[in-house]
């Protein structure tokens, strides 16, 4: 049976944008599944199984339902661990654990802000209402309050790469010789950013971007699939 991903768009349904979709839709691909995506928009999620989730990623398998990016992945290793694995042990377990911190820290905590108005042009007008009031009331000011000065500070999130950088100059993905969940936590939120505006997040000659590009190219070109915003 087909496993059904709930996945978020704006206005047009063939550009799913989420950062914790896309790490799903990663995961998915990475075991081998087919799925199948379900647009919803944001007005929409407390629809999802009657009712029964308030986030996405949310997923339909076999009867049963998951929620939130990193339990998905968990499940789907337990589920199908005759397939391909995504953290390899306890290990890559507690790499990923680490990876998602840190990018909810240093990635999310930048690229947020700095997509919020293209995120709200992205989306159609009852998800535009919805988007300004709940993300308003979140960061305490406007949307073009909070994402202006993006360009000052974007050295200095380049900068914050480093680690990542150094990482990446030495072996082809965070899992190593191949990928893990651990590297489509990152690439999910590249790819959140790479649909949603052509603001230049990376430098063409970064490592970072190299190894974005390759992840782009996995399974069979899924990322790559949706057009880059222009």
């Amino acid at each position: 049976m087909t496993i059904v991903l709930y996945d978020l768009v704006g206005a047009d349904e063939a550009r799913p944008f989420s950062p914790h979709c896309w790490k799903v839709a990663f995961a998915l691909a990475h075991k081998g599944l087919e799925f199948k995506s379900m647009p919803v928009r944001f007005t929409d999620i407390g629809e999802i199984e009657a009712g029964s989730f308030k986030t996405v990623p949310v997923i339909r398998d076999r009867g049963r339902t998951c929620a939130d990016s990193f339990q998905i992945a968990l499940y789907l290793e337990e589920t199908y661990s005759d397939r391909s694995s995504l953290f390899e042990g306890e290990g890559g377990k507690a790499l990923s654990r680490f990876i998602e911190k840190w990018a909810q820290a240093t990635l999310i905590g930048y690229i947020g802000p700095s997509l919020l108005l293209e995120i709200h042009a992205a989306l159609d007008l009852a998800d535009q209402v919805y988007f300004r009031s709940s993300r308003e009331q979140r960061f305490g000011r406007t949307l073009e309050e909070a994402a202006r000065g993006r360009e000052d500070r974007l050295e200095g999130f380049r900068a914050s790469l480093l680690p990542l950088r150094l990482m990446l100059s030495e072996q082809p993905f965070i899992g190593g010789q191949r990928p893990l969940f651990a590297d489509y936590i990152v690439a999910g939120i590249f790819q959140w950013a790479r649909v949603i505006s052509p603001f230049p997040l990376l430098a063409v000659d970064d490592p970072v971007t190299t190894w974005f590009e390759r992840c782009l190219d996995l399974h069979d070109g899924i990322a790559r699939r949706i057009p880059a915003a222009s």
